[in-house]
């Protein structure tokens, strides 16, 4: 028998709005394809994350293949598009937040070995699906960390990769963890 809405306890969208956030936001560098957009707008609502900031090529909503898979959270999550990401490093640099890029490069921390610090913000950048992050962007963060993986593949998809780093984030950040 499926429970209704009201019985999962679920926040209605002016209850979620109003809801504290997990010091978040969330930069997608020239991600390509829309329903991996929407794929982590979804998730962002999950986590209650800050802020989305689609850069370069990334789709901004409102187009159906982002709500496909978005089922509304571009309606809870708040975004921000700009032309070019490092405008996004910029900004949220200044405001104080860790530019974390989850990526694969020679300097990076696996992500179970990261410590995420306590009343910090971060900024979690993630890539274009074939090309990743671009080298600027890395070389403009803080600190990369990598999804360690020991099949035979050697990278996830990008709304993947997301979920992923969101999680261990939201575990060690979030004040609606309990």
């Amino acid at each position: 028998m499926k429970k209704k809405v009201e019985e999962l306890e679920r926040l209605s969208l002016t209850e979620f709005k109003k809801s504290p956030k997990t010091p978040i936001v969330l930069i997608l560098d020239n991600i390509r394809s829309r329903n991996n957009v929407g794929a982590i707008f979804r998730t962002a609502d999950c986590f209650r994350i800050q802020k989305i900031c689609l850069c370069g090529i990334t789709p901004v909503p409102p187009h159906r293949d982002i709500n496909k898979t978005a089922i509304g959270s571009t309606s809870s999550v708040d975004w921000k598009y700009y032309k070019n990401t490092n405008e996004a490093l910029k900004d949220y640099a200044l405001e104080g937040y860790i530019l974390c890029v989850v990526e694969q490069v020679h300097h990076s921390i696996n992500l179970d070995n990261f410590v995420v610090e306590p009343n910090k913000k971060y900024a979690l950048i993630l890539g274009n699906e074939l090309n990743g992050v671009h080298h600027d962007v890395i070389s403009k963060s803080d600190v990369s960390v990598e999804i360690p993986q020991i099949g035979t593949k050697h990278s996830f998809n990008v709304a993947s990769s997301s979920a992923i780093a969101m999680w261990h984030f939201f575990c060690q950040l979030s004040p609606n963890k309990g």
